[in-house]
């Protein structure tokens, strides 16, 4: 797999994806079968995954499964839960203490390690000492949207390997710069991106919404790149993702990126109870058996246009789904099934971006 390249498929069962899309990567012939190789999922805080907030361990036992099958077995889970968790807890109630003794995997409490310094030309900051020794790390974010930096896949997912105190310092420097820099410090090598649920406002959870994809890739300025538009945002918008691209992390250009699609998402099988937000953006939607991603991201563009203000401005609903296809619509329609559509927003699912810029667009904005 090569540094300008992503692999998505679309589906809602890990075991299904994971082996596939780690097959099609070829990642293991770069990592000798002594490496000690760190694992990295987001366990911000003790919820489970479908909340919106944390990894699915069913990625990570794949994971775990497709290495020691090929004589990779010096693997450790390595995670920090936020200041105000216990990431013991966060392991136990996330469902990743029963993964490591079904596996015979160390967990590893990075509250508990000690740390090291890093040190820049205008940035100081501590790591903690056993990711510092880890000779291969895969990342293992959720993609979701995050309160102060909108944003939260690969890059800021790297802030749990380091120490509360400097958690807490990262938040009065504003996050951007020092998340930018933590990257510098730590080399990720693959990231694998659980897109499957993730929150449409809040890196805790609560509003969680399903998106329906496995996302991997190399490099991480190019995978936030990507994944930023999955949730209605430019890359322009999150700070950190051109601050990383400056400081040498990676190359966030899309336009030179391969995406790699190697499968639809065929069918609806939305199994969320959607939450009382969900509920009150789902007023602007005419759905008519929409796939998951599709309608995720309609979902994800319609919180975005509440966030500019723009929302209730909308005067016309919005139709989505397969129900659409090869019939007039006297609307606005998203995805490929509503090419007939008087407003059409095409693909297949669409990126969020790319359906607020049309809304946009209708509003004359």
């Amino acid at each position: 797999m090569l540094d300008n390249e992503l692999l998505v498929m679309y589906g809602d069962r890990p075991k299904t994806l994971i082996k596939t899309m780690l097959d099609k990567t070829e990642f293991l012939k770069e990592v000798p079968k002594n490496n000690l190789i760190g694992i990295k999922p987001n366990l911000v805080l003790a919820k489970p995954s479908a909340s919106g907030a944390t990894t699915d361990p069913e990625l990570v036992s794949v994971l775990i499964e497709f290495l020691q099958e090929r004589n990779y077995n010096n693997i450790k889970i390595l995670e920090s839960s936020w200041v105000g968790d216990k990431t013991s807890r966060a392991f136990r109630i996330c469902g990743y203490q029963q993964l490591a003794q079904r596996y015979n995997i160390q967990l590893v409490d990075l509250k508990k390690d000690e740390y090291v310094r890093f040190a820049f030309d205008d940035f100081n900051l501590k790591v903690c000492k056993i990711v510092t020794e880890v000779d291969y790390l895969i990342n293992v974010p959720v993609l979701k949207a995050h309160c102060q930096t909108k944003l939260t896949c690969a890059l800021k997912n790297l802030k749990g390997c380091i120490p509360d105190s400097e958690k807490r310092r990262f938040h009065t420097q504003g996050l951007h710069k020092p998340i930018a820099y933590l990257n510098k410090a730590i080399k990720t090598n693959l990231v694998i991106v659980d897109g499957i649920i993730g929150d449409l406002t809040f890196e805790e959870g609560g509003n969680p919404v399903q998106m329906n994809r496995v996302i991997i890739g190399k490099d991480p300025v190019l995978v936030d790149s990507y994944a930023c538009e999955l949730l209605g945002y430019n890359r322009s918008d999150i700070e950190y993702i051109s601050l990383a691209e400056k400081m040498g992390v990676g190359k966030g250009d899309l336009a030179q990126a391969r995406v790699y699609e190697l499968n639809k998402d065929s069918k609806h099988n939305q199994k969320l109870e959607p939450t009382e937000k969900v509920q009150q953006l789902a007023r602007w939607i005419e759905e008519d058996n929409a796939c998951s991603a599709c309608y995720g991201s309609l979902i994800h563009a319609l919180e975005r246009l509440r966030e500019k203000g723009k929302l209730d401005k909308l005067i016309k609903q919005i139709a989505i789904g397969q129900g659409y296809k090869n019939k007039p619509v006297e609307t606005i329609g998203i995805g490929t099934c509503t090419q007939n559509a008087i407003h059409h927003v095409p693909g297949c699912p669409p990126k969020a971006s790319d359906v607020v810029k049309e809304l946009e667009n209708i509003l004359g904005e």
